[in-house]
């Protein structure tokens, strides 16, 4: 049930990772767009704009847990790759009971903010009250998606791919079959779709746990690695915090971008919110990629196969580059029949959305290079240990979408708020690309300092501590063994770091 990411050609262990992953966030873009396609089909443009203006606020609370969930898993993956099973399980169980708190003070903090949070963002009046509906129900389900999101990257982070796609596809046929009967015979409206939502979340979510208890004895906990280690804790706050402040700092300029979509109209809001779920679903192999990055790095970091993190990279690089063009190519030839999936292809409502909803699709595939650019280095990046970096990111594609917002939005329209994702996507490229470079030069720095202190001190065994990327010696007795080599020339200080 697990998979070696360290030996064989890496392309093929991408493509082959990354297959299962793609399938399973294929489905979950599927019963997404199936949310939206059944509010516009059933309860018209209103309250397709509704559930559209929560997406941005969704897009930061819920991608805020889907980063904190992803960096807990990197530990796991380095451990995994560097065949340190039990120190992998402590990892485990400790970032189990830090999802735990996470996710108890996120619904109680959200629950109590959606509401001042929607009106601060302009809402327009008339959906005011589906929106909240909406979002805070959705809120109400942050603990389901912790349990199946930290359970999937788990599983993910040994090498199985497959097992979360298999409860992700039930999922999201359990979510359309609510949704219709919710909405259509339970008369729920937009709060049946988020009710959908949460309670197939949840369902996948055990569904995982009982399979990491039944099928991978790897994961099995001892009594001893299930005690709470506050300085494994903390490793885990320094890799899964930074990943979710991303997620948020991103959503962030999301938010402010939205609020100027709102001051347009409930109708752009439409627009905006089914041109998003298609290009969502498009970029969803560049999506299940990144994921497979971080696994693939953190394995080959643990290992100490440096090497291979530019192979990987470079292909996964030209798998984005070809699918970048069909995205287009498909847009290019068929927006217009996709943007009706979500709207009644008769009356004005359909013939005023569908130019705006594929002007909005296409304009996005145009630029879908720079945003694979964006998952193969930005995971990767986070796979080798620099969450901050990621934040960084964040930050850059926050400035320009405000920028966008506030600025161009109220002077030229609707044009700006097609072109404000491809600037932040280029943006965040031109910080990502060198931050990854340079990663990968300073892990091999490091890895040729470890060898050579182990030459150095050879003769004489001297306590190495090994952390996933650095290597330390013990202070006191490397001080004595360069004494001894170099005589006056030795370091004053004995703190010295090897790497």
């Amino acid at each position: 049930m697990t998979k070696d990411l360290t030996v064989g050609s890496p392309l093929r262990l991408i493509v082959s990772f990354t297959l299962p992953t793609l399938v399973g966030l294929v489905f979950q873009q599927m019963y997404n767009m199936v949310d939206t396609m059944i509010v516009g089909k059933l309860l018209g443009a209103k309250a397709l704009a509704a559930v559209g203006a929560t997406g941005s606020i969704s897009f930061l609370i819920i991608g805020f847990c889907l980063g904190v969930c992803s960096g807990f898993a990197i530990p796991v993956a380095r451990q995994m790759g560097a065949g340190e099973h039990s120190l992998m399980r402590r990892y485990v169980a400790n970032g189990a009971y830090l999802s735990a708190v996470v996710a108890a003070v996120m619904t109680a903090a959200t629950g109590l903010a959606c509401g001042a949070i929607l009106t601060a963002m302009d809402t327009p009046a008339d959906i005011y009250a589906d929106s909240y509906r909406y979002i805070f129900i959705i809120f109400m389900g942050i603990p389901a998606t912790f349990l199946y999101n930290l359970l999937a990257g788990v599983i993910r982070s040994v090498g199985d791919s497959r097992t979360p796609v298999v409860f992700l596809a039930l999922s999201s046929v359990l979510n359309i079959v609510l949704d219709v009967t919710l909405i259509l015979w339970g008369n729920m409206g937009v709060a049946g779709a988020a009710v959908a939502t949460v309670v197939s979340q949840a369902l996948s979510g055990l569904g995982c746990l009982l399979t990491v208890r039944r099928r991978f004895p790897i994961l099995r906990l001892s009594r001893e690695e299930r005690r709470p280690d506050r300085k494994l804790c903390l490793d885990l706050c320094v890799m899964g915090l930074p990943m979710g402040l991303q997620y948020s700092v991103t959503a962030v300029g999301s938010i402010i971008l939205q609020s100027a979509v709102n001051g347009l109209g409930s109708l752009y809001v439409a627009a905006v919110a089914a041109g998003s779920k298609l290009t969502n679903l498009l970029a969803a192999p560049m999506d299940a990629m990144g994921g497979t990055m971080a696994t693939y790095c953190g394995q080959n970091v643990g290992a100490g196969k440096l090497d291979r993190l530019g192979q990987g990279i470079r292909a996964a690089t030209l798998v984005g580059l070809g699918w970048s063009l069909l995205a287009f190519g498909a847009m290019a030839l068929f927006a217009p029949d996709c943007a009706r999936w979500f709207i009644d292809s008769q009356g004005e409502e359909a013939a005023l959305l569908v130019p705006l909803v594929s002007r909005y699709a296409v304009t996005a595939t145009v630029f879908f290079f720079p945003l694979a650019l964006i998952y193969v280095t930005r995971f990767s990046i986070q796979g080798m240990g620099y969450s901050l970096f990621a934040v960084l990111a964040g930050v850059m594609e926050m400035i320009v979408r405000t920028a966008m917002g506030w600025l161009l939005v109220p002077a030229l329209g609707f044009g700006a708020v097609c072109y404000a994702s491809p600037a932040a996507w280029i943006g965040a490229d031109l910080f990502l690309i060198p931050a990854c470079v340079w990663c990968i030069r300073r892990l091999r720095r490091h890895q040729v300092q470890y060898r050579r202190s182990q030459q150095f001190m050879a003769r004489e065994p001297v306590h190495i501590h090994r952390r996933p990327g650095r290597w330390y010696a013990d202070p006191v007795q490397l001080h004595r063994h360069r004494a001894a080599h170099d005589g006056e020339n030795a370091p004053r200080h004995p703190h010295r770091r090897i790497a």
